[in-house]
């Protein structure tokens, strides 16, 4: 239907506005221009606010455009003339209208087309028989002749339909008015709908306060006392909570404030009794009574302290007159009524009532119902805070002195306190005098009652009479106590003196004006800085003059501001606290400071050029700083305080700021958080530096230092610990920072480094190497990191030197701080190593040799190429075997490592919560499930119902969203993580034949969705009985509505054991809908929906002034075919009575006395048959505009003809029964908590190793070619660890590479930070072997054979881990003692041989092996040494094959590394052939020596004290005797690099432990001691292990006779280096 131009010419906009009233005009136009603002209104909102969504679109388009709408929109008149022609237009117009809607563009004519096109668009069905034979093909009939056609079939057009049908729909003004929320609680209150909804905005204040979201007696009790006794506070929250469920709704604290304040002196009493009554049995007991009497007297002595001393009150007399008055049974209890009579006359009583109603007012925030009762109520709260005086920390807030001389003069505050019966204290009785204790115990201004005074009399008079004016006791508020609040040392109360106030008042003057807003800007100076302020302070106080209290200003304590300022308003607000030095007093004048920051570049791309260090900037002038904020803080702040302060004001991580006292252009650090503002003279005007860390995580302030070298140390020089030293960020460098940070706090490589031993020891001429750059910077680094003189250092040379040799380090990119460790340790080695011309050597197979042997051979090739402090430190051996699945042979290889890298265990299930919804009404419960990434949902039937007790069939798994259920999954369905939907299993009625009965799911994605009606098939089956289905077509019936025979769109309901629905349809009429046509019976079940109407204010038609809006949770019914319409109440009744609060007795509710708030019904709500979407109705046809057709609670078959249920509950009793707390209460099942904690649960370290050694199968993409069937096969692999280093690194693979992206785990890691023993992964634990520092002296004119008895210092312990990496540390030490668990050596044991009395195999029990992996090996070894992966090509050429060293490994990417750069491998060509096949065979003495001593029990003092000097000698472990601690290698923690956040933008922090034993913590720059158990454990990333008792001495090597290198040159080739490339930001 195109559009068309509107054709109401017939009714014009002055003839429409004449037919509605003037209100029902303003109402529309407000409405209009709600909807749409001054301009058109577009088809959208047309659709939404006028006709609503229950008209199909086709429809509402034709509506429309009939109206005048068009591209451009509708306007206000054209909108008005067509409501008005459809809500109050006469017969003919509206025939003219549906003609102009049926004729053409012109409006002159009907034509068949047209018809057609119109039925099939707004009907949804062909042109009927009758209207063919009316236009024939190609006629054109007029109006004239269509109008009687028109009157004779109005049932042929829908619009006919609509307007011509008798009753009327639809009109413009609906006066059934819902009562809101507000109209409900002021019915039975003594409030009015303003207090109400005032009230409601500090509730939900209040509530904010909460942490677990309920207003419960945690976030209640902490608000009434103080004032209110701790104790009584529990008794005040169950007096509110009348349900009793832990918690205040807003309607209870409503009500509870109506009685306590609002009503009648009797409903007041009657309040007081329920705090009291602790048990709610409606009686006070003794023990309750002797519990009130001590509260009411604590409350009477700080009211009346002077009174209380001198009178003795105690709690047994108080009772004893109790019962001795009002007791007539004689009986041990107290009744309502007595308490009632004793009450209404007691000073004890009336005082907790007083104070009671000033907490109400200034806590609850009920606003005051007269200027007299607000005047009392702050009066009261002030006497109160003025008698306990001011408190440290305190805040007081000014006000300035004429609008609270305004504000008094309105509440007459200086007047005589008149009492009225709405606050009365003793109603009935005058009190002249204090009161005085009678003889029996009463405390009281009379006696006793008259005996003649019936109880009920009494409180009825109570509650009716007015009171006489009382004077309190405490009436001249500071006379009663010695503290003055004034400065002067008079006695005043806010700025007027206080005086016995007399019993006879004068007449009253008119009333005063009520004051405006608060008004305190006439106690501020101008401040011409127009920057804003950090801190509430409000502006700077004027000081010239100076300010007086009484004549400029008065203060009032906290809870008064909040309730004066909530009442009135204000304008500027003026906090000061209360500071105890040098006396109590306030601190009007707080030091103001002026706040800056580094100005950001204009443009935010750095410019990128080559460079070593990757922090580029065109010139070097510092960052420019500008005045960015003012903040005032108190004397007595710490530094800390305002560290935390401004992080969280300006929403910053808190170790991303820093701050800098700035005094006479130089700055300082403010890093000591215990300095206080008073300590560091900070006057007003003071400069401070905000610092932000870049984004790069450099800190401006060091990179402007960095750049004018003039200026470097300003602020960096001070003694401190030693190492105890950071590292400044360069740009995105804390990787760097973190691994120099673990390397520097390894003892034995830093005291290597400090005492110069590799200025003996530097490799200029490897050729792998980095010709001692990397060996002399980081021993330069070093020596400052541990002078103990600075705060920080900056790691230049280093950085350079790194940048040159490994350009991807470069750049501002966040790296991997393992892959810069491996980096820093291979060019350490290669740098320091001993071994000048490298040997060529052939690897040969184990051939089933022993593995002793092999694994010798491999060590002893090793370290022919490689012996430096890294490979005497870190290089430990690993075996990997492949076995072959079809011959069994079994190949064998010992390579070296430094590290082990352990991947952790990926997430392969999915943690699920679902809540089982039962029919009984029983509380929910919520399950836990844990279920497979690929499982689907049959399966979590089948796991749910072995829970719950359900069987399969009997659940119903559905999606509920928006109140609604939104889909239901089906079983052959891969389950999935609803993010914007909760899945709930819901409880259906097993079927007949046990059959399972399965719902189709809704589409969400198309039009027919959950809140849209759709176009689909309907189809009902019954499995019940002979399976036959009924089918109708969608095409058959318009959305929302009947239309051409179709019964109203609802779900698919299909049993399961049936397949695919069989074909048939049954054409109903339009209007009548079969009563025998059922939809939702045979599976037993209907859903019901929770609807409230919400009423609108404005509107267009009378359909929209009252909308439904669902919520709760959908509930499922029994409904079958033999149900009747009063069951289903009694059904859905059963599901939602736990949600309806029971109406409480008279006597212990809090609603007004006088108003009916009982139901008068029997069910608290009504049934209607809606469509899904829970707004429209089943049963009727759009254009009736029907909400859902009522369901009568008769005795009649209900017939469900599929529709939904729309549960239509009371007003009053959804706003006073419904329970909405309870929606959300939920039992938590024992499975729940299993399944968090198992997705959560921390692994430990020994999981990962077993994890690691664990015996993979390759599947067959990882064919391994197999030696001897000379094919590839499939296989089996296993890792193990044959010898650990002194040093042991943990390299923890957080980063694996799953389906094609890179993704971190965040799996928790425990370890043990002390007594870590690898004994039970090592794989050979029957020997004992010892190695000793490679230590050697390069002589050119020694002999050839090189000397290979040298090794790791200590000698690496083998054992099964698996690893990634290169650092090499016997393993031969094993306790042998048989109590490692079996699930610890899952991999086949080594089989030992007889040791052969070669010297090889004397050198290898010396030293420990390890050689280059195989190719076959999967989980690979990260390799240190480059030289190595040089010999891999080289070997390749040669056809033979070489030990690859160490360093090798840290070249070789893992499954955890983030990226392997090309530049290594453009230098492969480049190094391939500088390898000699020659080796200086020069050796230690020491060395020799030790050799010689096998065989002999002797000791050899040169060894370090973890060594083994023979194979059955036990080492000699410093302090340690015990013997099974002798034989097992114990390692602690010494260093841990920590990884926060996601790959590639996270950051590293180091901690680590001083030779001092303390432990530091490194993050850049900042150092600071920690506690062990301060230590980020969880995000733990690199672990450095130190094997206890090393000695660092004994990896010293000798020094007699060598002269250190010359490093001159070097030096001066980096100064030239970094004058050309390095320009420092």
């Amino acid at each position: 239907m195109g559009a068309k131009e509107s054709k109401l010419g017939f009714l014009t906009y002055e003839d429409a506005i004449k037919r509605v009233t003037d209100e029902e005009l303003k109402r529309l136009r407000d409405a209009f221009k709600r909807s749409c603002g001054l301009t058109s209104m577009s088809q959208q909102i047309f659709v939404r606010e006028v006709l609503g969504d229950g008209v199909p679109p086709k429809v509402a388009e034709v509506i429309f455009n009939s109206f005048g709408g068009s591209g451009k929109g509708l306007t206000f008149k054209e909108l008005m003339v067509g409501l008005v022609l459809l809500t109050r237009g006469r017969d003919e117009e509206k025939l003219k209208y549906i003609f102009s809607v049926c004729a053409n563009d012109s409006g002159s004519y009907v034509t068949r087309e047209g018809m057609e096109a119109l039925l099939q668009a707004c009907d949804g069905q062909p042109i009927p028989v009758s209207m063919k034979q009316f236009l024939r093909e190609g006629e054109r009939v007029s109006y004239d002749h269509f109008r009687p056609w028109l009157l004779l079939n109005k049932d042929l057009l829908i619009f006919s339909r609509w307007l011509l049908a008798g009753a009327v729909t639809v009109t413009l003004t609906n006066d059934n008015d819902t009562p809101t929320f507000y109209q409900t609680l002021a019915g039975v209150t003594h409030l009015a709908e303003v207090d109400i909804i005032d009230l409601e905005k500090r509730y939900w204040l209040l509530k904010a306060q909460s942490r677990t979201g309920r207003f419960d007696l945690d976030t209640f009790a902490p608000l009434l006392s103080p004032p209110l006794p701790p104790t009584i506070a529990e008794g005040v929250f169950n007096a509110f909570d009348e349900n009793r469920d832990n918690h205040i709704d807003f309607k209870e604290i409503s009500c509870g404030l109506s009685a306590c304040c609002r009503g009648p002196l009797a409903e007041r009493q009657k309040f007081c009794f329920k705090v009291f009554d602790r048990d709610h049995d409606g009686m006070l007991s003794r023990v309750e009574l002797l519990a009130m009497a001590e509260i009411l007297l604590l409350v009477w002595k700080e009211t009346h302290p002077d009174t209380a001393t001198d009178h003795g009150l105690n709690a047994d007399a108080v009772v004893d007159s109790i019962f001795k008055t009002c007791n007539a049974n004689k009986e041990d209890v107290l009744t309502l009524e007595d308490y009632q009579i004793w009450s209404v006359s007691n000073a004890l009583a009336n005082e907790f009532l007083k104070l009671l109603f000033q907490v109400c007012h200034i806590v609850l925030g009920l606003r005051p119902g007269t200027p007299q009762e607000e005047g009392q109520i702050i009066r009261g709260w002030l006497e109160r805070e003025c008698r306990l005086g001011f408190r440290p920390g305190q805040l007081w807030y000014m006000l300035s002195a004429s609008w609270w001389q305004q504000w008094k003069d309105y509440v007459r505050y200086d007047a005589k306190p008149v009492v009225n019966e709405p606050v009365s204290i003793l109603a009935g009785a005058r009190v002249r005098a204090l009161p005085r204790v009678c003889e029996n115990g009463d405390v009281s201004g009379r006696t006793s009652p008259p005996s003649s005074l019936d109880s009920v009399s009494l409180a009825s008079e109570a509650s009716e009479s007015t009171g006489l004016p009382l004077t309190p006791a405490t009436e001249n508020c500071f006379l009663g106590h010695g503290h003055s609040l004034s400065p002067d040392g008079t006695v005043r109360c806010f700025g007027t003196a206080l005086s016995v106030v007399s019993l006879t008042s004068p007449s009253p003057p008119p009333a005063p004006q009520r004051p405006g807003v608060i008004d305190n800007m006439p106690l501020i100076q101008q401040d011409n800085t127009k920057v804003l302020s950090l801190t509430a302070e409000g502006g700077r106080l004027k000081r010239n003059p100076p300010l007086h209290r009484g004549r400029d200003y008065e203060i009032v304590p906290d809870p008064v501001w909040r309730s004066l300022s909530h009442w009135y308003g204000y304008n500027l607000i003026l906090p000061r606290t209360v500071i105890p030095a040098p006396s109590m007093h306030l601190e009007l004048y707080p030091v103001c400071v002026h706040l800056f920051r580094h100005q950001q570049p204009l443009s935010t791309s750095r410019p990128v050029q080559p460079s070593m260090f990757g922090v580029l900037s065109q010139g070097s002038a510092p960052p420019r700083r500008y005045l960015a904020y003012t903040a005032c803080f108190s004397c007595m702040l710490s530094i800390g305080q305002i560290h935390d302060f401004l992080s969280q004001r300006l929403r910053l991580r808190p170790e991303d700021l820093r701050l800098w006292l700035c005094r006479d252009e130089n700055l300082t650090l403010l890093d000591d958080e215990e300095q206080t503002v008073k300590s560091l003279n900070l006057e007003d005007g003071q400069q401070i530096l905000i610092e932000v860390r870049n984004k790069d995580m450099s800190w401006p302030e060091e990179m402007s230092s960095l750049a004018n070298r003039n200026k470097l140390e300003r602020s960096k020089q001070g003694p401190t610990e030693k190492g105890a030293t950071g590292l400044s960020n360069l740009g995105n460098t804390c990787f760097m920072n973190s691994s120099i940070q673990c390397v520097s706090n390894t003892r034995p490589l830093t005291q290597y480094f400090l005492s110069g031993m590799h200025l003996f020891e530097l490799n200029r001429s490897n050729p792998l190497g980095m010709k001692g750059h990397m060996a002399k910077c980081y021993g330069d680094l070093i020596g400052e990191l541990w002078s103990g003189t600075q705060k920080n250092v900056a790691p230049l040379k280093l950085r350079w030197t790194i940048g040159k040799y490994a350009p991807r380090f470069n750049g501002f990119q966040q790296q991997d701080s393992q892959e810069l460790l491996a980096f820093l340790l291979d060019g350490l080695h290669e740098d320091l190593n001993r071994v000048h011309d490298k040997p060529y050597v052939e690897l040969e197979d184990s051939d089933g040799r022993p593995d002793h042997d092999v694994a010798a051979e491999a060590w002893e090739n090793h370290l022919l190429r490689n012996r430096s402090i890294v490979v005497d430190l870190f290089h430990g051996q690993l075996k990997s075997q492949v076995r072959c699945k079809t011959c069994g042979h079994v190949s064998v290889r010992f390579d070296p490592f430094n590290f082990l890298s352990l991947p952790l265990p990926m997430e392969r299930s999915m943690h699920l919560e679902i809540t089982v919804i039962r029919l009984d009404g029983s509380i929910p419960v919520r399950y836990g499930l844990r279920l497979g990434m690929e499982e689907r949902y049959s399966s979590l039937k089948l796991q749910l119902s072995r829970l719950c007790g359900l069987e399969p069939e009997q659940v119903l798994l559905a999606e509920v969203f928006s109140s609604n259920i939104r889909n239901f999954p089906e079983d052959n369905q891969k389950v999935r993580s609803a993010a914007m939907s909760y899945l709930c299993a819901f409880e259906v009625p097993m079927p007949a034949d046990g059959s399972p009965v399965t719902v189709q799911p809704l589409d969400a994605t198309s039009e027919d969705s959950l809140l849209s009606v759709g176009l689909e098939d309907i189809i009902v089956e019954d499995p019940s009985k002979d399976g036959s289905m009924r089918k109708v077509k969608s095409d058959s019936f318009v959305a929302n509505g009947v239309a051409g025979g179709a019964m109203p769109h609802t779900i698919i309901v299909k049993s399961a054991s049936n397949g695919l629905p069989a074909e048939g349809s049954n054409a109903v009429s339009h209007d009548r809908l079969p009563e025998q046509q059922v939809l939702g019976q045979a599976s037993g079940f209907v859903i019901a929906l929770h609807r409230k109407m919400i009423r609108m204010e404005v509107y267009f038609l009378s359909s929209q002034k009252n909308r439904p809006s669902l919520f709760g949770m959908p509930l499922v019914i029994p409904c079958d075919s033999h149900t009747l319409q009063r069951d289903l109440y009694d059904n859905v009744w059963a599901q939602v009575e736990r949600l309806v609060s029971p109406l409480p007795p008279q006597e212990a509710s809090n609603h007004a006395l006088d108003c009916d708030d009982s139901m008068g019904y029997q069910y608290p709500f009504t049934l209607s048959a809606v469509q899904r979407d829970g707004v429209n109705c089943a049963w009727c046809p759009w254009y009736r505009f029907c909400r859902g057709c009522k369901i009568e609670c008769e005795h009649v078959p209900f017939s469900c003809n599929g529709a939904f249920l729309a549960v239509d509950w009371d007003p009053t009793a959804l706003h006073l029964r419904y329970q909405t707390a309870q929606e959300r209460v939920c039992m938590e099942h024992l499975s729940v908590e299993v399944s968090q904690r198992s997705q959560s649960e921390p692994i430990n370290l020994h999981s990962c190793l077993r994890a690691f050694t664990t015996e993979e199968h390759l599947g067959e993409d990882e064919l391994y070619y197999c030696s001897k069937c000379r094919t590839h096969r499939l296989a089996s692999k296993k890792l193990d660890i044959w010898r650990l280093p002194p040093i042991l690194i943990i390299h923890l693979k957080r980063f694996q590479f799953v389906n094609g992206r890179w993704i971190k785990s965040h799996k928790i890691v425990k370890f043990p930070q002390q007594c870590f023993e690898p004994t039970a992964f090592l794989t050979n634990k029957e020997s004992g072997v010892s190695v000793l520092p490679s230590f050697s002296v390069q002589d050119p004119d020694a002999s050839t054979e090189p000397v290979t008895s040298s090794a790791s210092s200590d000698s690496g312990f083998t054992s099964n881990f698996r690893v990634l990496s290169t650092s090499g540390f016997m393993g031969g030490a094993s306790c042998g003692s048989g109590n490692v668990s079996p699930c610890h050596s899952r991999g086949p044991s080594p089989v030992s041989s007889p040791r052969t009395p070669t010297r090889a195999h004397r050198r290898f029990k010396q030293l420990g092996g390890s050689v280059k992996r195989p190719c076959h090996m999967r989980r690979e070894v990260k390799l240190a040494s480059r030289s190595d992966e040089r010999l891999d090509v080289q070997a390749g050429q040669n056809g033979g094959a070489v030990v690859s060293s160490s360093s090798t490994a840290a070249r070789q990417q893992n499954d955890s590394n983030v990226m392997e750069t090309r530049d290594s491998r453009e230098n492969l060509d480049r190094f391939s052939n500088c390898f000699s096949r020659k080796e200086d065979p020069s050796a230690l003495e020491h060395q020799q020596a030790c050799e010689n001593t096998e065989g002999r029990d002797v000791d050899c003092k040169n060894c370090t004290s973890l060594d083994i000097c023979r194979e059955n000698t036990t080492p000699s472990w410093t302090g340690e005797d015990d013997d099974c601690k002798r034989l097992r290698p114990i390692y602690d923690l010494c260093a841990i690099s920590c990884h926060a956040g996601i790959m590639g933008g996270g950051h590293y922090v180091t901690y680590a432990r001083n030779p001092n034993a303390k432990w530091y913590c490194y993050n850049d720059s900042s150092c600071k001691e920690v506690r062990p158990e301060e230590i980020d454990v969880d995000s733990a990333y690199l672990l450095f292990y130190e094997r206890r008792g090393l000695d660092p001495s004994q990896f010293l090597p000798p020094c007699k006779d060598r002269r250190p290198v010359d490093t001159s040159s070097m030096d001066e080739d980096f100064e030239s280096d970094y004058k050309k490339y390095c320009v420092i930001q």
